[in-house]
């Protein structure tokens, strides 16, 4: 469903896209790929529309500690019993913890859900290895000062990275409020060219980009997103200046 510059989807829209086939919200806060963080009012207006249609929710919450600013983490679970009844939160260590090769993930959901789940499961894949479950264990009753800091460190490079992208010629950034991604508008580039190389949409853009500029960025397109690219600033500040570097000298090339 599109969700118009802020990213993020209203009660109306949810009730306007709700036909007699729709089961489930998929829903994403901290979001990737725009960094979108839904506020509690908001989510009690979804939680509305989702219990008056009997729809189910899965929440992704992976990124729940990467938030800035003022913003706080909301999990519509937490709006009361019956929206908890039909929630399915998502997490994981990958986001918060930097334990991305661990590969765990974990959910919460009502019982007879659960059941039905790990039944599929325990026939589709093996279970996660032992090491990374303990560490995972660790790090979930852990010392908060790391977290705290890495989220620091991300504030200063999503301001950094923010500014700069809002310098290029045609693009355009929000500050994202969560997660540690940019999701530029890059509508004043498309139709340009390079070395006589039309750029059509954000796909030409971006392969470009990582053929003549070197940089590697996600087209918005696979998001639903057309005319945005998705930028990472899960990376050192080096690689970002570096990065934004080659970005702005690759569109000084654009006729």
């Amino acid at each position: 469903m599109p969700t118009g510059t802020g990213f993020k989807l209203s009660a109306a829209q949810l009730e306007e896209s709700i036909t007699p086939r729709t089961r489930v919200l998929i829903l994403n806060s901290p979001s990737n790929p725009t960094g979108a963080v839904y506020h509690r009012r908001e989510l009690e207006g979804l939680a509305e529309v989702i219990l008056r249609h009997r729809l189910w929710v899965i929440s992704d919450e992976v990124y729940e500690q990467l938030v800035y600013d003022d913003c706080r983490h909301v999990s519509i679970a937490s709006l009361g019993p019956e929206i908890k009844a039909r929630t399915v939160v998502v997490n994981g260590v990958s986001k918060a913890f930097a334990m991305t090769g661990w590969r765990i993930g974990y959910l919460a959901a009502p019982p007879q859900l659960l059941q039905a789940m790990g039944d599929l499961q325990s026939h589709a894949t093996s279970c996660a290895n032992g090491i990374a479950q303990r560490a995972s264990v660790a790090a979930l009753n852990g010392p908060v000062e790391p977290v705290s800091r890495m989220v620091a460190e991300f504030d200063r490079r999503r301001r950094y990275m923010t500014g700069r992208v809002n310098g290029l010629p045609g693009f355009s950034c929000r500050l994202p409020s969560g997660a540690f991604y940019g999701f530029p508008d890059v509508k004043g580039v498309l139709g340009k060219q390079y070395r006589g190389k039309l750029i059509p949409d954000d796909e030409v853009l971006a392969e470009l980009m990582l053929t003549e500029a070197h940089v590697a960025v996600v087209p918005g397109s696979g998001f639903g997103g057309p005319s945005h690219l998705r930028l990472s600033y899960a990376s050192s500040m080096e690689k970002i200046e570096a990065g934004l570097d080659r970005i702005q000298r690759f569109l000084g090339q654009l006729e």
